[in-house]
Parts: structure tokens; sequence; C-alpha cells
């Protein structure tokens, strides 16, 4: 799962399938599943059938199955009875070891999570999407299925849409129907695989087809009005795959690949198999690719298909052997492409978290179950190096070979990975796992070490900042006599970041000059404004390929020369920039902060396009920034405010805790709360219920 949004929430609910796992005694070997989708009530209509066996006698065989309606259930062949809490649902047969039966299930259900609906009840065309999300929510919600990761299944799946979209699962497409007007897309997968990892995602999309260096079919989804975008959202896409089968060693464990962006999806991305879903965040032009880019995410995820899917851990205890070897590959990818010293700076970036979460007495084991994301992906990504480099890097290859071909479409744990290794290296591992995977405690001077003697910028880095910080000669006098011996623009644009406020405005513009773009970004970023020293820089800063150069540029530009609004406005008037639409909302606020720029309708026009973006269909974060400038500036009117109660309950819960946040401030204001309350009859009951419960009523 992509790192930045991966929550505790996904362990406590893994934590709780243990003991159900322990003493599953069943084999389900395949499973077929049809689905009829009716989007606009939020319904499905399935059917699913399994062929299964025990490895014992038991008197009754079970599935989970979140808030469903039952109609009918078939045991081999015939009606059967059955029991149903709203949970689990529970056959009461004989189940003998030695023998295969079948079990079908015919159910109805509205999904309360796990599918997510977008789209279908505004007024807006082209935007509607269905999107599922399994990990740390549950496939049972709607199908029928065993909620354990130690469960592998073969499955097909028949999915009936409108034809006019397109439908994406896992498996290979073997054929398309069409009948009364509907289309049933049937997938199929040859390999077993865990329910939490089935997927399947719908919406109005074009695709560019690619084949790996062995062959294996690569299809990247893009929305057709974005088509044009497919290039930089997708830049590296078959390198990263063909390097990654290459390093790994064992071939891509699936009959296909896929990717399909969706809006205001949970997380970064999610590795179900053979089929990534990821944040259309990342949809981006190429003037983006320098500040917003998928290819950690496009590699990270890419890389679960064998850390993960292939071989899954047993249990969230073990889960650096998921997100610890997924975050090391993918940072072993941005390292082929982008070379040594952007590896090492980012291994610097991630060992400065983690030595702060030490310091703060918040270091987690890697074994801890409640870890976070930063002890899972970033100290696991360590834990992987640093492996490497005690057992040598053919040593470690081979290991890794041999754990995912022990262990392929099967479940592992730590000690058994650990266990793999030691018979690579012929050495014991015990030392080694109590430092690194056991202990809360992360190695920061190991770590400082190990990237001084690999990286001259990161050792470089470490003599400047300390002579900064005990000579008594100026910081811009130390900065220059280094200067032009860096040939790391990374290690200039971090020495400008750093001291830029420091520095003069004459050096700042001196070094802008020497056309670095990192160093040219760091400049705009730096500068607390214009002044005649700088504006010439400022200005041609409006024209770097890069909006974060641009954005900082222009507010900078808009605040010291007011006779210029106007001009530095024009000069930039087209540009929307990242997915988010910072730069666009900027402009607009400064559009609108300028006086006599523009025709009143056309001020007016701007205002709304402003306002307009707090509205549902945008994503969640283009809604944010936009909630968080009119607050801010201009305040909120009803529409928004009508915008924010929706936002109080939105699926994605970082955006939604943001949202409930604001809301309580707001009603804190008398009047602010006298329009909430007014508001009240034009929201929905689960807004209305959130509100009266902060409102007091």
């Amino acid at each position: 799962m992509g790192k930045k949004l991966f929550t505790l929430f996904f362990f406590l609910l893994f934590a709780l399938q243990l003991a159900a796992q322990a003493n599953w005694p069943f084999d389900f070997s395949r499973g077929t599943i049809t689905l009829h989708i009716d989007p606009e009530k939020e319904k499905i209509e399935g059917k699913v059938k399994y062929k299964f066996t025990s490895d014992k006698t038991v008197d009754s065989v079970y599935l989970d199955a979140r808030n469903m309606v039952l109609e009918e259930v078939r045991f081999n062949g015939k009606p059967s009875f059955f029991k149903y809490d709203g949970r689990k649902l529970v056959v009461p047969k004989a189940i003998r070891p030695g023998k295969t039966y079948r079990m079908e299930i015919a159910y109805r259900v509205e999904p309360k999570q796990a599918v997510y609906f977008l789209g279908w009840k505004d007024s807006i065309s082209g935007n509607n999407q269905i999107w599922t999300q399994g990990q740390g929510k549950y496939t049972s919600h709607w199908v029928p299925s065993p909620d354990i990761m130690s469960e592998k299944i073969i499955f097909d799946m028949r999915i009936t849409f409108d034809p006019a979209y397109e439908v994406i699962a896992n498996g290979k497409l073997r054929k398309i129907k069409t009948r009364k007007g509907k289309k049933t897309w049937h997938y199929q997968m040859v390999k077993p695989m865990s329910s939490y990892l089935l997927a399947f995602a719908i919406g109005k999309y074009t695709y560019t087809d690619l084949s790996s260096r062995s062959n294996i079919p690569i299809r990247l989804y893009m929305y057709p009005e974005a088509l044009q975008k497919s290039e930089p959202t997708y830049r590296y896409s078959k390198r990263i795959f063909d390097f990654l089968e290459a390093e790994i060693g064992i071939p891509y464990p699936w009959q296909n690949y896929r990717q399909v962006p969706v809006r205001d999806f949970l997380y970064a991305g999610m590795e179900n198999t053979g089929i990534t879903i990821f944040s259309d965040g990342y949809v981006i032009d190429s003037t983006a690719f320098r500040d917003l880019n998928y290819v950690n995410v496009n590699a990270h995820e890419l890389a679960h298909q064998w850390f993960g899917n292939l071989v899954t851990e047993t249990d969230a205890a073990q889960h650096w052997l998921h997100e610890g070897l997924a975050t090391y590959y993918a940072y072993l990818s941005e390292r082929e492409l982008f070379g040594d010293d952007y590896f090492y700076w980012k291994l610097w970036d991630t060992s400065q978290q983690l030595r702060k979460q030490d310091a703060q007495g918040s270091g987690e084991a890697l074994t801890d179950p409640k870890a976070g994301s930063l002890t899972f992906y970033e100290k696991g990504a360590w834990v992987a190096l640093m492996l490497n480099e005690v057992l040598g890097k053919d040593a470690f290859r081979n290991g890794i070979r041999e754990f995912l071909s022990r262990y392929a479409f099967k479940n592992a744990t730590i000690s058994q990975f650990l266990e793999v290794m030691e018979e690579q290296c012929a050495c014991n591992l015990d030392k080694f796992r109590s430092i690194w995977i056991d202990s809360s405690a992360y190695p920061y001077q190991r770590c400082l070490d190990y990237l001084n003697s690999h990286s001259n910028s990161i050792r470089l880095f470490g003599e400047i900042q300390k002579e900064l910080t005990v000579s008594p000669d100026s910081n811009e006098f130390i900065v220059k006599k280094y200067w032009g011996n860096i040939n790391d623009p990374e290690l200039k644009k971090r020495i400008i970041l750093r001291y830029g406020n420091s520095l003069s405005e004459e050096y700042l513009a001196a070094i802008s000059a020497e056309g670095l773009p990192e160093v040219r970004q760091a400049v705009a970023v730096s500068l607390l404004k214009a002044s005649q020293k700088t504006r010439a820089t400022l200005e041609s800063l409006l024209n770097d390929i890069s909006y974060i150069t641009k954005e900082n540029a222009l507010y900078k530009l808009w605040l010291s020369y007011p006779d210029k609004r106007e001009q530095y406005l024009e000069t930039t008037r087209e540009i929307i920039g990242l997915p988010n639409k910072s730069f666009r909302l900027t402009w607009l606020l400064l559009a609108s902060l300028t006086p006599n720029y523009g025709q009143p309708a056309t001020r007016a026009k701007w205002q709304a396009e402003l306002r307009g973006y707090t509205a549902g269909h945008y994503s969640f974060e283009v809604r944010q920034n936009a909630f968080v400038i009119l607050h801010d500036v201009l305040g909120l009117n009803d529409s928004n405010l009508k915008d924010l109660g929706q936002a109080c309950v939105h699926h994605v819960w970082q955006f939604r805790n943001f949202a409930r946040n604001l809301m309580e401030e707001l009603i804190e204001n008398e009047d602010y709360r006298i329009r909430i309350r007014a508001l009240l009859d034009q929201l929905g009951p689960e807004e209305q219920d959130y509100l009266n419960t902060i409102l007091g009523v």
C-alpha cells in the first residue's frame, strides 16, 4: 500500500483475524464471482461459487459476509440451511477431510465500505467512478469471502455493467459479452491469491498497452480528457518493471499488469493482484514531473506483486515483509533511474525522520503490529539495505530468490525469511535481528556512517553544516567557499533551503543565474519577497519548468510590486498547476484581491470559480486547498458551508478530520453557527447527525 496514508487502523483490523486464521481448517481452491452493479442505488447483486476441502472433520463451514441480504445458499448443488448474524455466514454441514465440496451463495448488498461510488449523485457528466479497496477494509463487504490472508484462491470474476464504461479487475480479460444493453466483463486468474487483494475499478478510461522485456502485457489506464498526461504520469513504467524483474530475480508472478487512477483514493496506491489502483493526484503533465511524480509509488506497488502478493505475511507483526521490502526495491528503482545521489539523499531524509521519532520516544520495532508507516516503510527499507550490507550483494539476492521461490503463493514470517538468509550466508543473524528488527531503537549513527561512507555529497553537507555552526565567518562566506566545487544539484538545493535566509539577495540572484532548476526552485522558496536586486530573478522564475517555482515567484512578485500585479497575473493566467490546483487557486485569490484587474463580470467569474472548488465533484486535495484559502482570506459562503458539511462525512479520513476541525472552529463564531444551522435541511442524514451533535441540537 502507498506509504503516505498507511494507518494504524489497518493493523488493528488485521489483528482481529489472528484467532480465526489459526483455526482455519479449509482450503478454498477456486472462487467464481458474478456481480451486477447498480451505481445509482449503490447496490450489488452477486453470486459466488466456491470449491473447497478441509484438513480435518468439522461440523460447519463459514465465511465472512458483511451486512448482506443472503437470498440463497446452496451446498453441493442443493439448497442449504444457514445461519447468518450480519457478519458471518455459517453452513452447518459435516465436512470431512479428503472430500471436495461446493458452496454457492446468492446475495444483495449495499456496501458500507470497501466499495466506493463517486459522482453518481451529482449532475456533472464524465466523473462517475466505482472502485474497491480491500486491504484494511475487507472484501467481505461486497462478496462473501474468508477475511484471512492465509487463504489463497484462484478467482474468476464476471461484472455486468453499462457498456459506456471500462471495467477493470484482477486477471486476464477472457471475453466481453453484450446482452440486453449491458456488457459482462469476464476476468480470470490462473494462480491463487488472497481475497483482500480482489479489486475492480469502473470509469471512463482509455489506455496504452506496453509489454515487458519478459513479454508480460502491461496496460496503463488514463482519463480520455487527460490522455496527454499519460506519458509523464507513467514515465519509466516499463523500465521499472524490467528492472524489478531482473533485480528480484524471480519472474513477475501474474499473467498481466494494469494500473488505474481513481479520484479520492484512500491511499497513494494499492497493490491488488495484477492491478494497481492509485490516486489520480499523481496524474500530471511534464511541467509537474519535477515537483510531483508517480515514480516511487509506481515502483513500490509493483514490488508488492512479489512482496505481499506472491508471498504474503501471516499476520500484521510480519508486515515488514510487505512494506519494508517494497519500499527498499522502490528506492533501488529510483536509484536505477535517477542515480546514486538521489538514492542516498532519499535515505538521508528518512534517516532524519526516524531519528526524530526516536528522540521523541516514539521508536517502534518492526515486529510491533501497531507500528506506524514510518517504521514499516522507512525503517523497513533501511533494514533491507543493511541486511544487504551484512550478507553481501550475491548472498542477499540469492536469499531473496530462494525466499520467494520457497513460499510462492503461500504465507511466511520474518523468522522464515531470516532462516533463508542464514542459509545463503552460512551465518547467524540473531544479533542483526535484535538490533534492527526486534528493537524499537533506530541505529541512527550506523546509518549516518553508512551514508557518509557512500555519499560524498552527504559527507560534505555535514562538514558545511558544522562549519556554519562553529565558524565566526558569515554564512555567505562559507557557502561561497564550497559552492564552486559542488557537483551535486541536490546538495546545492539543500544548502539554499536550509541557509537561504542568511544569504544576500545579490548572491541568491547570482546562483539562480547558474540555471540549475533545483537551485532556482530553492531560491524561489527562500526569498521572502522581491526587491530591485531580485526582481529580474523572480520574473525569470515564472518561466521555469516547475509549478512550485512559478507559484512562489508569482506570489512574491505580486506582493512586492503592486504596480506590476496585472502584468504578472496576465503572464500566468492560463496555468492550472499540480493536480491539487494550488497554482490556480493562488492565482484566483490574487486576481480577486487586485483592484481594477478584469471587468466586473470576469472578476465575478473568477471568484465563483474559486468558491466552486469546494464542491464534492473535485478531488479532496483540491477541496481542502480551496477551503483553506477561503477561510483564511475571503470567508465561506453558504454554498461552501454546505460543501464543508458534506466533507465532514467524507470517506477519506484525513480530509474528513480536516473538515470536522474546520467546522468545529467555525461554529465558535455566532454568525457561522446561525448559518450552518439554517443549512441543515439541505444536507443528508449522515451530515445532519454529525452537525447536530457538534451544534448541541
